[in-house]
């Protein structure tokens, strides 16, 4: 069967569906690379082949499905938010993250109405909605710019946590308000609101907790097989999001949050592969959306940005964000520097411009033309903040004195001799670093040389709030138990990247018996020398030691002068710490410090060229 074209001048859909997956993930791929925020590419990429170019238009190309699809991809979003809300991580939150979602909240979306209704001109009913989801600040968003300024840990952790908490509690927000005012526009008489407004409500909190205890309880009973629970999750999503819809108009994506809310806090086994696996398809989804409002926007639609845009911008940047942080935070205890950080903080991510440009075609279907704003108005205010705290956040942290380390760490997991002398050799070189270890008396050797340690478990819910995770950007599985490095391998790689994780070889690893996957554990170090060979080493009086290279002291020098010695690190003058893995080659160019573990000397013949 011939596959059908599309004719005068349209995309075929296949081709459609093609572009918008691959300028997605290609711009997430290229902002990677670029060390970049991947929603300014994404937006440039739908401008260009949608309006500038007029290769690209999603209502021509995909036709009536472009509507189904963005309401199913939001719901799907608003159902991975409600699975980061967590109540009991909420409980256990510091006191600045508890104020800005109990307090910060519901004043940000108070403010952000107003400014929307006083600065913008947008009617009561499209502020009202806009401000709700205006509350989250983009976790998909903050995480990037977190690791590129290299905050001190609590400003840092307060931005992280309450872009997280935040980002179902302002979907939520502006569910409810776009059911409220479906509804008072549809009813005769403020009873018939009132009344259909709780009918709503109950009914989609009921069906959506309802498909949150079944999927719970099938999970928990062990009614559905491992390799079929994601698949059940996704059918269960869409029913219950159909089913709400039709029981109540529009109550669906009220039902899918509160359905995610409740699978959170069921304690599941699987709960974070649950969650991670929906992060994957929530990042295609994004994507796929971002690139699909921004193709189907127009240069008429463009040109509805007048002064009023740009004043709403700055607005929400220098007095909507800054008050409602000041006065959440007020009386906390947090100096002050640390309040106008976070309060000038506020990057808006995709789920804004997702949410804004469902919600926005609705009510203008209702007959409410300014929605026809909330679009334009979202690219404006994500463009604006994205690029505006990308350059500018780092300068800030840095004048207020809240910059951490410019170079990323290493977390070290495992305390040992090897660990204490790596980690040394590592701060000498003002590289930060953290030695963890769930037993305290294996952290006494890094505690003697006065190094930062963490005592407890590096995959802990303590070490999640505790540990400034985005100050550092590789992690050394380096504990005694091969089992245990091994998993702390697999759970931090989609944390830190899988080229950023190493472990200690296995002990039997060469085994067919007890060789394990290559998608399992991280890259082997040292050599590939085991923990035991390397504390042999280490007992006879080995040590990490640093060596720098020149012009007149190679790296074929320093191993005809060290033919024992085994290569670590390197560290080349103005860069990053490299991890050599196993079977990677130093690239050892005149002014790299050399890390490598070697016998201790007495005198050292290369002592002229030690850091």
């Amino acid at each position: 069967m011939a596959i059908e074209t599309a004719t005068d001048g349209a995309m075929a859909p296949v081709m459609a569906f093609a572009l918008v997956g691959a300028l997605g993930v290609g711009s997430q791929w290229l902002a990677w690379r670029l060390r970049m925020p991947a929603i300014v590419l994404m937006l440039l990429a739908g401008l260009l082949v949608g309006p500038v170019l007029g290769v690209f238009d999603p209502e021509r190309d995909i036709g009536p499905l472009m509507g189904p699809m963005i309401s199913v991809a939001v719901a799907i979003i608003l159902f991975e938010g409600g699975l980061t809300l967590s109540l009991h991580s909420l409980r256990g939150a510091a006191e600045g993250v508890k104020r800005l979602v109990v307090v910060g909240a519901p004043l940000g979306w108070l403010l952000s109405t107003l400014a929307l209704r006083y600065v913008a001109g947008l009617d009561w009913a499209s502020s009202a909605v806009f401000g709700g989801i205006m509350i989250v600040t983009g976790p998909t968003v903050i995480a990037p710019l977190l690791r590129q300024a290299r905050l001190n840990h609590r400003p840092a952790q307060l931005l992280q946590w309450e872009a997280i908490v935040n980002d179902p509690i302002g979907a939520l927000a502006a569910v409810l308000a776009f059911e409220v005012v479906l509804v008072l526009q549809a009813a005769e008489t403020m009873g018939d609101a009132v009344w259909d407004i709780v009918r709503g409500i109950v009914v989609a909190s009921v069906l959506g907790a309802a498909g949150g205890w079944v999927i719970s309880e099938g999970f928990r009973r062990a009614y559905v097989p491992e390799f079929m629970k994601v698949p059940v999750l996704f059918a269960a999503l869409l029913g219950i999001f159909a089913l709400s819809d039709y029981v109540l108009h529009e109550s669906g994506l009220l039902a899918v949050t509160v359905m995610g809310i409740w699978i959170a806090n069921a304690d599941l086994p699987s709960y974070t592969e649950l969650r991670r696996f929906k992060e994957h398809a929530t990042i295609l989804l994004v994507s796929g959306v971002f690139i699909l409002l921004a193709a189907s926007m127009d240069f008429e639609t463009l040109a509805l940005l007048d002064w009023r845009a740009v004043g709403l911008v700055l607005v929400v940047i220098l007095l909507v964000r800054p008050v409602t942080v000041l006065l959440s935070l007020a009386g906390t205890g947090l100096p002050m520097k640390e309040r106008l950080l976070v309060g000038f903080t506020g990057p808006r991510g995709v789920v804004l411009v997702a949410v804004a440009g469902l919600f926005g075609e609705r009510l203008v279907a209702e007959g409410i033309e300014k929605a026809a704003l909330l679009t334009p108005l979202a690219f404006a205010l994500v463009a604006a903040t994205v690029v505006l705290h990308g350059f500018s956040l780092r300068p800030m942290a840095r004048a207020l004195g809240l910059a951490g380390a410019a170079t990323p760490g290493v977390i070290i997991v495992g305390g040992s001799r090897f660990a204490a002398s790596l980690a040394k050799a590592l701060g000498e070189l003002e590289v930060p670093v953290l030695v963890t270890d769930a037993n305290r008396t294996r952290l006494r050797a890094a505690r003697e040389e006065g190094l930062p340690v963490f005592f407890g478990d590096i995959l802990s819910e303590a070490a999640e709030h505790g540990v400034e995770i985005m100050s550092y950007g590789k992690v050394i599985a380096a504990s005694d138990n091969d089992a245990y490095n091994t998993l702390v391998a697999t759970d931090l790689a989609p944390e830190f990247g899988r080229e950023n994780v190493f472990q200690f070889k296995r002990a039997k690893q060469d085994s067919r018996r007890h060789a394990l996957p290559s998608t399992l554990g991280g890259r082997a170090i040292a050599g590939g020398l085991t923990y035991y060979e390397i504390a042999s080493k280490m007992n006879t009086g080995w040590e990490v030691r640093r060596t720098r290279l020149s012009e007149d002291y190679t790296l074929d020098d320093w191993r005809e002068a060290n033919p024992d010695a085994v290569l670590v690190a390197e560290v080349p003058e103005g860069g990053d710490l490299r991890i050599l893995a196993e079977d990677a080659t130093p690239k050892a160019v005149p002014g790299t410090r050399l890390l490598a573990l070697s016998e201790r000397r007495e005198t050292r013949n290369d002592e002229a060229r030690q850091d």
